[in-house]
């Protein structure tokens, strides 16, 4: 009865729904600069309405986490709902169909808009779960807690990780839902139980300036540069080996549950290269080269030069090893100096390694002994009508915030839209993937917590 009362609330509430997403897209929340405290605002505001405490906790220019409670008590089971306000930028907005925070709907099934996907279509299925649970006055014990963050594009330091160590400390989830999308097309849904890690490094290195009509005074920084990269695939063999938690048999065994036969899935990935690609990437430690810069006149031999090296990290992959491997590659194969500082004196030829941005990898290790999460995976199944799949999530998250450090090792991601449109031009939401989202996350909390 519970469930169809609630089904009922949310096909009578469509509109109103996909309204408040709407406003969200529409309200710049950027990154960088960040500006979450903008949706931040709205949240609250949507959520009193409805009689439900919400604190906004500030910091920086604009910036803010929202930490909403269904309850006020902790007595009994706790469900942590968290989901990221921030999204990338744009780019060229000339080459979007829609501007990027029109929120334009197309033919009444698609939402057009930067963070539809990633991740504002989650959040606000998530805000919403909770706003029909208030409503609804069901009988439940414990709490749901609804944590929307900032700053999960550059880290999650500022947004997750700081309110799991400041304001949620004291309070330990039984179970955790991170709203990522986890859509791969043409798959149906994936139940996300552990994702890769990400390492971003700044590469420097410092030659001797001199004209280019003599360039043999000088050390040409981008040449050294050249050298580095021409000689990064030898990193692995100064990094210990990592077992990935699944093979690219096993990820294809798990994905093949949304296909009526593991050969129809074979079919599937010799067209979707994508797909291939994905299962490739989740079996392997990855590095690609992302930026480089160098050289400020075309007669002047460049005394500096600068690259970003972004490195996929596996489940129980640390950050440690993999730049001493780096440093090893630099001294030993191609022959710098490589010093912890980046000056030095102007005659000195030396590399220096910056840790620009690091995200752990995480992985829930007894997954498949979870009723929670079989109880989760009905519920999708019943809500989407159609098989969701256990799976990895190919890019880093705020899940590893939640689950390393014994905060909440039982955490998920799920989420509706697709990671092939997130960070693209012309990123877009179907309507009917949010709106069953909000069945999801609103029943599967009723069965956690009646």
């Amino acid at each position: 009865m519970s469930e169809e009362l609630i089904f009922n609330e949310i096909e009578n509430n469509r509109d109103e729904y996909i309204e408040f997403f709407r406003e969200l897209i529409q309200t710049d929340s950027y990154n960088p600069p960040g500006n979450e405290k903008n949706v931040a605002l709205i949240i609250k505001k949507y959520l009193k309405k409805s009689n439900i405490k919400s604190d906004i906790f500030p910091f920086g220019d604009n910036r803010a986490n929202l930490i909403a409670y269904l309850k006020d008590g902790f007595d009994g089971r706790i469900l942590l709902y968290n989901g990221h306000m921030d999204v990338v930028p744009p780019g060229n907005e000339e080459e979007w169909k829609y501007p990027p925070l029109s929120a334009t709907i197309k033919r009444k099934k698609y939402i057009y808009g930067r963070g539809s996907t990633d991740m504002k279509g989650g959040l606000a299925a998530m805000v919403i779960a909770l706003k029909i649970l208030k409503k609804l006055e069901l009988e439940i014990s414990g709490n749901l807690i609804l944590n929307a963050v900032a700053d999960e594009e550059t880290g999650g330091n500022y947004g997750t990780k700081w309110c799991i160590d400041n304001e949620l400390k004291s309070i330990k989830p039984h179970f955790a839902i991170v709203s990522e999308p986890t859509r791969l097309k043409p798959l149906t849904h994936c139940i996300s139980v552990g994702e890769r890690g990400r390492l971003v490094i700044k590469i420097i290195t410092n030659g001797i300036s001199t004209h280019s009509n003599w360039p043999f005074m000088g050390k040409n920084a981008i040449y050294m540069m050249s050298e580095i990269i021409q000689n990064l695939e030898k990193i692995d063999k100064h990094i210990p080996k990592i077992k990935p938690p699944f093979s690219f048999e096993e990820l294809k065994k798990l994905m093949s549950v949304s296909f009526p036969s593991l050969e129809a899935l074979e079919r599937v990935l010799n067209e979707q290269s994508f797909l291939k690609n994905v299962l490739k990437a989740l079996t392997q430690f990855t590095k690609s080269l992302t930026i480089i810069k160098g050289g400020i006149k075309d007669n002047v031999v460049p005394d500096k030069c600068e690259a970003y090296i972004d490195f996929r990290l596996l489940p129980d992959q640390k950050i440690e090893p993999i730049i001493n491997g780096l440093k090893k590659l630099i001294e030993e194969d191609v022959g710098y100096n490589v010093k912890s500082e980046p000056v030095g004196d102007p005659e000195e030829v030396f590399v220096y390694l910056e840790n620009v941005q690091y995200s752990e990898p995480s992985f829930w290790k007894d997954w498949k002994k979870s009723s929670t999460l079989k109880n989760f995976y009905g519920i999708v199944e019943k809500a989407y009508n159609e098989k969701p799949y256990y799976f990895l999530f190919p890019a880093s998250a705020d899940t590893s915030h939640l689950r390393n450090d014994g905060y909440c090792p039982e955490t998920i991601m799920f989420g509706p839209g697709s990671g092939a449109t997130a960070h693209s031009t012309d990123e877009n939401i179907e309507i009917e993937d949010f709106i069953n989202a909000i069945k999801v996350y609103t029943l599967f909390a009723y069965e956690f917590l009646k």
